[in-house]
């Protein structure tokens, strides 16, 4: 039985982050009393990163010199392809369960689960940190089963008890703490007792993400953004690497980011009546949730008389297989009876919609690949690889760390098996 979200926070310490100017920035969350289990002492470190909205192209596209040289030494991908919807939530927690989204609940940032009637968003926190959103076994709950402490500097999931359990370390989420002070906070983990030292640990970078919505993807700012990151990664790779330890690092975003015609947003294209018809945005796509069934076929027809070459509508039993998001897919209820698709650089919006976005799938929009790398002790020198789907980043990380997978998972060992070290 599940403990409650209470008795497990009752079962947690807290312990406050303080600046050096006294100034507090956030609350750290510590579980006490876990340590590594002695066969696990020896098993690699690793640091994955996430830089929202890192698209594929962008560094070479915005000169991030030291990303392209850690790659040289390294593993890059030439893209790695998000899961359908490229949208931020769903496709962070596919890198770390192995699982699509349909598969794994998490179908977009504004959702309704149609058996409660219950909405998630990401500014809802109740909603966030309720842990019956999130199925699959994301990597940190993996390490801390095997005994392994994990640590998350930030991750979409991080703050739920899903399964009834958090990272021994990690953080509410916040964007007031200065990226240096970050930075010495896992360097500070890193110099823990060995049985008291996480070896897998999450960092996550949004200022990409928001320049690329804001100005679009060629924007100076959002330029600016990827040197910032490349600059943070540089110091963070270079202040671990006084601890002596020998850290792997994977670099990776969660989908890429494409213009958008922002002038001219797409509207629900019928009325609806919403004491019959529930509807969910999601920029990319749109969600309806029919309640009386015998009224699919008519709503249905309604808006395929409307659908032109801007967006494409499904009833979800015909979703195409490619997206994985077929109601035969929809493991928790989630997608709706009734999906509209836009097509780019379209985009529904009640209001003005933003410069630049993502949702789409990338078969059909390159512009949503997203980014690849890894370098440490245990990945290949200097290995290009072909672009590859991000479910396979889960089975790669479990391998690196000598965690085994005990549940049916999207992903498998390709991945490992190209760009580990024998």
């Amino acid at each position: 039985m599940k403990k409650s979200i209470l008795s497990i926070f009752s079962a947690l310490v807290l312990t406050f982050s303080v600046c050096t100017n006294a100034q507090e920035i956030e609350q750290q969350l510590v579980v006490e009393n876990r340590v590594n289990d002695a066969k696990q002492q020896d098993k690699p470190y690793v640091i994955l990163i996430s830089a929202d909205g890192f698209r594929y192209d962008y560094a070479k596209k915005h000169d991030a010199k030291n990303l392209q040289n850690f790659a040289k030494n390294g593993v890059e991908a030439k893209a790695m392809y998000p899961s359908y919807p490229s949208i931020t939530f769903p496709n962070h927690y596919t890198i770390v369960t192995g699982l699509y989204p349909s598969h794994h609940g998490l179908v977009g940032n504004q959702m309704l689960e149609e058996a409660t009637g219950d909405r998630y968003s990401l500014g809802n926190r109740e909603a966030v940190i309720n842990p019956k959103w999130y199925g699959g076994t994301p990597i940190w709950n993996l390490a801390e089963e095997n005994k392994m402490l994990s640590a998350c500097y930030y991750w979409p999931g991080s703050e739920a008890p899903i399964n009834g359990m958090f990272p021994t370390y990690s953080y509410k989420y916040s964007e007031k703490s200065p990226i240096d002070y970050r930075i010495q906070e896992v360097v500070n983990w890193l110099q823990l007792p060995a049985e008291k030292r996480p070896h897998l640990i999450t960092f996550y970078f949004p200022e990409v993400d928001h320049a690329g919505h804001t100005f679009g993807p060629d924007a100076p700012e959002t330029k600016k953004a990827v040197q910032f990151v490349d600059e943070s990664i540089k110091k963070l790779n270079d202040e671990v690497a006084k601890t002596g330890l020998n850290v792997n690092f994977v670099f990776v975003s969660d989908h890429g980011m494409t213009r958008v015609d922002d002038e001219n947003p797409l509207k629900l294209p019928i009325k609806i009546d919403d004491t019959k018809v529930q509807v969910v945005m999601n920029g990319s796509y749109v969600s309806l949730f029919v309640k009386d069934k015998n009224d699919i076929d008519s709503v249905y027809k309604q808006l395929k008389a409307v659908q032109n070459d801007k967006f494409t509508v499904y009833k979800t039993t015909e979703v195409p297989a490619k997206y994985h998001f077929n109601a035969s897919d929809d493991r928790y209820g989630r997608i709706g009876e009734i999906i509209l698709m836009a097509h780019a650089p379209n985009y529904f919006s009640n209001n003005k919609a933003p410069k630049g976005s993502h949702g789409f799938f990338v078969k059909e929009t390159p512009e949503m690949q997203a980014t690849f790398m890894a370098w440490g002790p245990n990945f290949a020198n200097g290995k290009i690889i072909k672009a590859f789907e991000n479910v396979q980043v889960y089975p790669m990380l479990a391998k690196l760390l000598g965690l085994p997978i005990s549940e049916n998972i999207d992903g498998t060992d390709k991945l490992a098996n190209k760009i580990l070290k024998k």
